[in-house]
Order: structure tokens, then C-alpha cells, then sequence
């Protein structure tokens, strides 16, 4: 089966979708699986595809609240990113995610109340660095600076607690920003 035609994308979904293949042991039918990958509910704030917008595409995937989250979904795109993260640091380590960042990401929008350690770790790698306080100034800026075939992606690798509610307020105004676009 191949990897395009499963409902979730992502390497972390993979993983997990593999492990539902020990099904089979249980003696479950590959077509009953086979279909049920393909059409599973796709999980809201969850490397959730929003739109595309004059050849931009949104992701949110504000449930990437720490940096190995974050990791899966940047690892995940297959075009340029414009990556929107940044929130409350809870003493993480950025370093894994260079590579991917140097290979893949081109604008950083940081939000949240103190970006100083995701610009100091990123702005070396990255033709692009925003400050911004508030989702629509950040879906904003990613849509004047992104390109056609570019990814627009949320996914913090922190907390939001010192901008938003919840995961779910997070990935909401981040949905509706587009809207307004």
C-alpha cells in the first residue's frame, strides 16, 4: 500500500498505524485494515491539513508541544516550511532539530511572550526570523512571506500557555486566522 494514500502523514503516525498491523496476528482481514487506514478520522490540531491558499499549504499541528513533536511533523513535510513555533520553553533542547531546519525550513515566526532561545538557535539556519504576538500576526506573515509549493506550518514545540487556553484554543485561532485571510 502506499505510504500518500493513508488518511494521517506523518512518520509518528506510520509508527503507529505499523503497530496495528500486529492485528493481523488476530487473524483480521488486510483488506479490513487496509481500508481503515485509509479512511480513519483524521485527528483535529494533529498534523491536521487546513488549506491551501494561491499554492500555500496549512498545517497545524499545535498539539507539538515539546521538541520530539515538533521533530515528526517538520520531518514530515515534503515542501519548503514556513514554520510558526514558539511558546512557553520548558527548558528544551533544540539541537535535534537543526537538521531538519537547516534542510527544510526557510522563515521562522516565533510565537509567544519570550523567543530569545528559538532565534538564538535557529536565526543561523533560517533566511527569515518574525517575532509575533498573536496568531493572526503570525498566519499573517507566513502568508505574505511564503511562495507557492511552500508549507505553512504550525507546530510550537511548547506549551501555549503563556498566548492560549489549550492545544485546542492554539490550533483554533490558528484555523480561523486562515480563514480570515
Amino acid at each position: 500500500m502506499k505510504i500518500e494514500l493513508l488518511a494521517h502523514q506523518g512518520r509518528a503516525n506510520y509508527a503507529n498505524m505499523a503497530s496495528s498491523i500486529a492485528t493481523t496476528l488476530f487473524d483480521f482481514k488486510k483488506d479490513y485494515l487496509k481500508k481503515s487506514f485509509q479512511t480513519m478520522r483524521k485527528i483535529e490540531h494533529r498534523l491536521e491539513f487546513v488549506a491551501k491558499l494561491h499554492g500555500i499549504t496549512f498545517w497545524n499541528d499545535s498539539k507539538a508541544t515539546n521538541v520530539n513533536s515538533a521533530w515528526y511533523a517538520l520531518e514530515s513535510m515534503k515542501s519548503p516550511i514556513v514554520w510558526i513555533a514558539g511558546g512557553v520553553d520548558n527548558g528544551n533542547d533544540y539541537q535535534s532539530l537543526i537538521p531538519l531546519v537547516k534542510e527544510k525550513v526557510h522563515t521562522l515566526i516565533c510565537i509567544g511572550v519570550d523567543n530569545e532561545k528559538l532565534i538564538k538557535t535557529f536565526s543561523p539556519f533560517v533566511d527569515n526570523v518574525f517575532e509575533s504576538r498573536s496568531m493572526d500576526q503570525a498566519v499573517y506573515i507566513s502568508y505574505k512571506i511564503g511562495n507557492s509549493g511552500d508549507s505553512v506550518l504550525l507546530s510550537p514545540a511548547c506549551a501555549g500557555f503563556d498566548m492560549f487556553e489549550s492545544i485546542e484554543d492554539r490550533g483554533k485561532r490558528f484555523k480561523n486566522a486562515i480563514r480570515e485571510l
